[in-house]
């Protein structure tokens, strides 16, 4: 009998289940439909060496000092700001869009105190922001939105961003200064040896087993357990009783050339040219040095696939509170994660939701109470940069042992634990793993 089974081994799933299975002494299965751990922030090496993560470019930064020191024990970290062009005109530009962006553009020379007044100049007017062109017109006005935003979105979303919600496009700045970080956040940062070894680091506990390969529907039958938390997709877990909720999906390209770098900076967008959103390379996130090779993605969004976005629309809140109100009548099923509460969120803030979950369940007020660990210790190598003292930062997956012996046979009676069961099954049982 398991005292947690969670579904979904990325931030949220694998989070919940180091906290659970450390500080409060729970057994933990955690489980994913895929054949790895780390969800969307899964990296590899591939076949030439290079570290390429597999569902596209993932940027850790925070402003939460405790999201950001609760990771550190799991992690050292590389220092890494995050910078993004955009393929205009036959120029690449920055974006967010700043001073050097409309001064390159139009051939200008304004200082920042001119460029305020330019925007003050050609931005529109608008009463009510409800969409996301409403937010972009109405700080730069109509020309730089179709340059860099319209057509980047169309692409994206697969619609036009006068239907879509103002939160799609409230994230990106605007800026009056030559400031080129995507991001301003106070850490920002990349696991040194990237999410796959930082996942494994989270999850090594003898109180977690993990199964992969597997699926809610498909185990629930055969492993007993007192509580579930779910990070999978809230209408999928209902059995779309209200119909499915929409969620814009990806597709990924990899290739190696046979060139050191490619582009200037990690991404590169294309909101006018092409099929493909942006063009990623990762040897610039990652740090890492090939002389003659180096890794890209292209990125084609579509309807079919996993789901990664919940689409901001107003209908699509409507339905998903209609599944809110059911998730309330279970108290012993928690719902957490992008998919699980059906709402775009960046890997900090998944963190930040997921201690905020276990201080709920362990009675802890605040997060820094969520991750106190009487038995953890970090030391502090440097400003910022965190060496785990506690955990072996070199276990690496294939090290870890089965979990079952090989007379458990998986029935349903629900005492697939207990070697004692004689009725077997011909399906063959998901593969559970313990350090």
């Amino acid at each position: 009998m398991y005292d947690y089974l969670i579904v979904g081994a990325g931030f949220a799933g694998s989070v919940l289940a180091e906290r659970l299975a450390k500080d409060a002494n729970k057994k933990i299965l955690i489980i994913d439909r895929r054949n790895h751990i780390g969800g969307n922030a899964y990296d590899f090496y591939n076949q030439d060496g290079i570290l390429i993560h597999k569902y596209g470019p993932h940027i850790f930064h925070t402003n939460s000092s405790e999201v950001f020191e609760y990771l550190s024990r799991f992690t050292a970290w590389r220092p890494y700001e995050h910078r993004v062009l955009a393929s205009v005109a036959d120029k690449l530009l920055p974006i967010p869009i700043n001073l050097d962006t409309v001064n390159w553009l139009y051939g200008h020379d304004f200082t920042s105190e001119e460029l305020e007044k330019y925007f003050e100049k050609i931005k529109e007017p608008v009463q009510h922001i409800r969409t996301s062109e409403d937010v972009v017109v109405s700080q730069v006005g109509r020309d730089l939105y179709e340059k860099f935003f319209r057509g980047y979105t169309r692409k994206q979303w697969g619609m036009d961003p006068s239907e879509l919600d103002k939160l799609v496009t409230s994230r990106i700045p605007t800026r009056t200064n030559r400031d080129d970080r995507y991001f301003t956040d106070e850490f920002q940062y990349m696991p040194l040896h990237g999410y796959t070894r930082m996942f494994e680091n989270i999850l090594d506990h003898p109180n977690i087993h993990i199964a992969l390969n597997t699926s809610y529907a498909e185990i629930k039958k055969y492993v007993s357990f007192k509580n579930l938390i779910f990070t999978g997709p809230v209408d999928e877990y209902f059995d779309y009783c209200y119909g499915k909720l929409p969620y814009r999906s990806l597709q990924f390209v990899h290739e190696t050339l046979d060139t050191p770098l490619l582009q200037p900076v990690a991404v590169v967008n294309y909101p006018n040219d092409h099929d493909y959103t942006r063009i990623t390379e990762y040897k610039h996130l990652t740090g890492q040095h090939h002389n003659s090779k180096t890794s890209i993605t292209y990125e084609y969004p579509s309807w079919e696939g996993d789901p990664y976005y919940p689409v901001p629309k107003p209908e699509n809140a409507v339905l998903y509170q209609k599944y809110k109100l059911m998730t309330e009548t279970l108290p012993n099923v928690h719902f957490v994660g992008r998919l699980g509460t059906y709402r775009y969120y960046n890997m900090d803030q998944v963190v930040a939701q997921a201690l905020t979950l276990y201080g709920k369940l362990s009675n802890r007020k605040s997060l820094k109470e969520a991750i106190d660990t009487r038995t953890e210790k970090k030391h502090v190598t440097s400003p910022g940069i965190y060496v785990p003292s506690t955990i072996s930062v070199g276990r690496r997956a294939g090290n870890l042992k089965s979990g079952l012996e090989s007379s458990v046979r998986w029935c349903g009676c629900k005492t697939a634990t207990q070697t004692n069961c004689t009725r077997t099954v011909t399906r063959r049982a998901p593969t559970i793993w313990r350090r």
